[in-house]
């Protein structure tokens, strides 16, 4: 399994290669190494030369300890695409992934030649946040650790996911059970989002700096990053196009698989 020497050689990084044709870089979301991407990897490896790695703090990729901020992770990036010699490369950045590729794109624009953006947001104090009834659910520290699990995994989710695919929510299940959650990781890893609150430090006002074509997905029923979101981005984004994936939440990488892949192959090769 390849791993990549960042930092001066302080850190490592983990990342695996499927398929032949243009690159795409995939970003995971908080908490998430590149199992997030499990579904649609085969899928988008029919077209693309996918590329997905554990960003520090998850799977198989070092923990140092953190904070962590957007910048520190896109440096990261950068250096998987340096180091790989596949800049510009499509990139997307899922959830808390979306900021390290909004980060990667404006910091690093010579490597970035198409962006997607995934359920995330531009930060700052006009993002459109959480929903409550979300919120409840992902703060609840008092329930049964793997029944907090479940629901956490089904408000994330389009409305009657869990009926739908009971099997899919366990194989979720399992896998968090074989790869539970670190705290102190998962704290570094919340800061990167946690940093970007302010009006300061949001980028709001500097995505007009964006210069490649930007696809902006979502799914319809997402409560983690609502999907008002999207038209957000694309008002700071000049070219840029969103798509809502009917029937999926915040997780339509589990949920849509087929549907994202088509977007995205759409967009990237259409």
């Amino acid at each position: 399994m390849p791993h990549l020497k960042l930092d001066n050689n302080e850190y490592t990084l983990f990342y695996q290669v499927w398929g032949s044709g243009q690159p795409l870089v995939l970003i995971a979301g908080l908490g998430y190494d590149h199992w997030m991407w499990h579904k649609m990897i085969p899928l988008l490896a029919e077209h693309l030369q996918v590329i997905a790695f554990d960003n520090r703090g998850v799977g198989q990729s070092d923990k140092p300890a953190g904070p962590y901020s957007a910048p520190l992770l896109a440096a990261d990036t950068a250096g998987l695409i340096e180091a790989l010699d596949i800049g510009p490369t499509a990139v997307m950045g899922h959830s808390m992934g979306g900021f390290i590729a909004q980060e990667l794109t404006l910091s690093r624009p010579e490597l970035v030649g198409k962006l997607i953006l995934s359920a995330t947001n531009f930060g700052g104090p006009r993002h459109i946040p959480v929903t409550q009834e979300a919120l409840a659910v992902l703060t609840d520290m008092q329930s049964d650790p793997i029944e907090r699990l479940r629901r956490g995994i089904l408000i994330s989710c389009a409305p009657g996911f869990g009926e739908r695919h009971p099997e899919i929510v366990q194989e979720w299940l399992d896998y968090r059970m074989r790869n539970p959650i670190l705290p102190a990781p998962y704290q570094a890893q919340l800061a990167i989002g946690m940093a970007l609150m302010s009006e300061a430090a949001c980028f709001e006002h500097r995505l007009k700096d964006v210069h490649v074509p930007a696809l902006i997905l979502f799914g319809e029923h997402d409560k983690v990053v609502p999907p008002g979101n999207a038209d957000l981005l694309a008002s700071q984004i000049s070219d840029s196009t969103v798509e809502i994936l009917a029937n999926a939440g915040h997780f339509f990488p589990f949920e849509v698989p087929q549907q994202a892949t088509s977007a995205i192959v759409r967009f990237l090769l259409g």
